[in-house]
């Protein structure tokens, strides 16, 4: 029987991300939960093997309240994956966060709703530790990568993880701001909860696209998605230098204790 690939580090990212990798593979994963969002790819950054999984899909067909988080989670976990990154698209809810700025977030705060966010539906029942929700080890290879390739870093912050697909009203906007939060996306939550049901480190990396629409002082319209998607490919080649800089760090050579069943 042929032995399953195996992956030191994963990434949920941008289709493109492995496309810098040497001897890339392409690799299907079964799950209990169908199919990730697409196939993985397994490439090498020397000594070590990377599996990068586009969260929204090849042809980002997957809007942020329908993706099969659950499976793809499920399927770095079954790869051997230990530790996870997560380079994510968001805006600012405050004005010192700037558009261009990395934040590496320390907490996270769920404003989702209906999507399918644990592994234990029933009848196991296991309520995970969620007070820290990111791997504090993991957040220092980022910071430390960010500040490596010199672009401005929030070595903390709070994300407000939303809905979607639709951006926030002003009012909205305001709410979230006005608590301190610093970051709003739509792809955090349950991505983060699941990555620590399976024992998995995970650590997010936020790229700074906009200023969110009820940012006070900020003077901006309302964000589109043509302007969201247009920033990020302005600075994805940053964000690629700053994600194979933490891929090739040091990093925890364990998973965190994993629920049952993991």
């Amino acid at each position: 029987m042929a032995t399953a690939p195996q992956a030191d580090v994963g990434v949920f990212g941008g289709s493109g991300f492995y496309r810098f990798l040497d001897d890339v593979t392409e690799v299907t994963v079964d799950t209990p939960y169908g199919a990730p969002s697409a196939p993985i790819h397994l490439g090498h950054l020397g000594d070590r093997t990377v599996a990068f999984l586009p969260r929204h899909g090849a042809a980002h067909q997957f809007p942020p309240h329908v993706l099969p988080y659950r499976a793809n989670v499920w399927a770095m976990h079954s790869l051997g994956v230990t530790n996870v990154f997560g380079p994510c698209a968001s805006g600012s809810l405050q004005t010192h966060v700037e558009p261009g700025h990395f934040v590496v977030p320390d907490q996270l705060v769920d404003r989702t709703w209906g999507r399918p966010d644990t592994f234990f539906d029933g009848p196991l029942t296991h309520h995970v530790a969620f007070g820290d929700p990111y791997d504090e080890d993991l957040r220092q290879v980022a910071i430390a990568a960010c500040r490596t390739e010199s672009v401005t870093v929030h070595d903390r912050g709070t994300v407000v993880a939303v809905q979607g697909p639709r951006f926030s009203t002003r009012a909205e906007s305001r709410w979230f701001g006005a608590q301190g939060w610093e970051v709003i996306n739509m792809t955090q939550h349950p991505e983060a909860v699941l990555c620590r049901e399976a024992g998995l480190r995970y650590a997010a990396i936020a790229l700074i696209t906009d200023f969110d629409a009820g940012l006070e002082g900020s003077g901006i319209p309302a964000v589109t998605q043509e302007e969201v998607f247009a920033f990020f490919e302005q600075n994805v080649e940053t964000v690629r230098r700053v994600l194979f800089r933490a891929l090739a760090a040091d990093l925890p050579a364990t998973r965190v204790d994993p629920a049952p069943g993991f």
